[in-house]
């Protein structure tokens, strides 16, 4: 069964973000970690991070490795999309979200229209202090993502010690004060014993970072258990999976 809350409005978020009840906060670190790095690089939390979709073809599994960047802060999430995306790649899946260890009772969805009222609700969500992160799913290329959209993101995260995930679909990259930029695309799973389906697995680059971290490319797999990326193991036969669909974490 697909039980998932309800998108709500723009309009809404304000009320959600200064109540009490569904939004609960957890200190959180200041810097976190990617396994499947090798490097023991680190990066910083209370910043943007943005995520491109190596093509249309891979945009939810893009979506797929911003969410796992954002459940790296503990705490409730607001994820915001633009209502084209979701007319694009279908609603997301309840049962898939919990397979891959988002608590969707402390999951805030808000459905927006363009990349404008994106970037609006996402600079408010950060700004309040109240999620520990905010994914911001954009479609298209949008002049309303410039230099100054980004800073003003940045500037939010650090005020409100939240973390911001940025994930594009259909754009290319542009400057902007995002800490780190990333590109990626889904890779074939590897089986797990009697033939299970694997971990999702992604191929993995980073483009920039401006805490010095070296760019370089990975296979990553997701380990919902450590709710980490970790690096693929090395016994199993390879699954091919869907390219539009990694994880089920949306219906079609």
């Amino acid at each position: 069964m697909n039980t998932m809350p309800p998108s709500v409005p723009l309009r809404q978020l304000r009320a959600h973000l200064s109540s009490p009840g569904p939004v609960q906060r957890s200190a959180g670190a200041r810097l976190f970690d990617i396994p499947a790095t090798g490097r023991g690089a680190v990066f910083p939390a209370h910043a943007v991070h943005e995520v491109y979709a190596a093509s249309t073809r891979h945009g939810s599994a893009a979506e797929g490795f911003g969410l796992g960047l954002a459940l790296q802060a503990e705490g409730t999430l607001v994820w915001i999309h633009e209502d084209r995306g979701r007319h694009e790649r279908g609603t997301l899946y309840g049962s898939g979200l919990r397979e891959w260890g988002v608590e969707t009772n402390a999951l805030l969805l808000v459905g927006v229209p363009d990349t404008a009222a994106l970037l609006a609700a996402g600079e408010e969500a950060l700004r309040s202090g109240a999620p520990a992160a905010v994914l911001m799913s954009g479609w298209g290329e949008s002049r309303a993502w410039s230099l100054t959209a980004s800073r003003r993101l940045a500037l939010a995260a650090a005020a409100g010690r939240t973390t911001a995930i940025f994930v594009r679909t259909g754009a290319q990259p542009q400057p902007s004060a995002s800490d780190t930029r990333w590109s990626v695309s889904s890779t074939p799973s590897r089986a797990l014993e009697a033939g299970a389906p694997g971990r999702p697995a992604f191929r993995v680059s980073l483009l920039r970072s401006r805490a010095g971290v070296a760019p370089g490319e990975w296979i990553m797999e997701w380990d919902r258990d450590t709710r980490s990326f970790v690096e693929p193991k090395t016994s199993g036969d390879l699954v091919s999976a869907p390219a539009h669909r990694p994880a089920g974490i949306r219906a079609a």
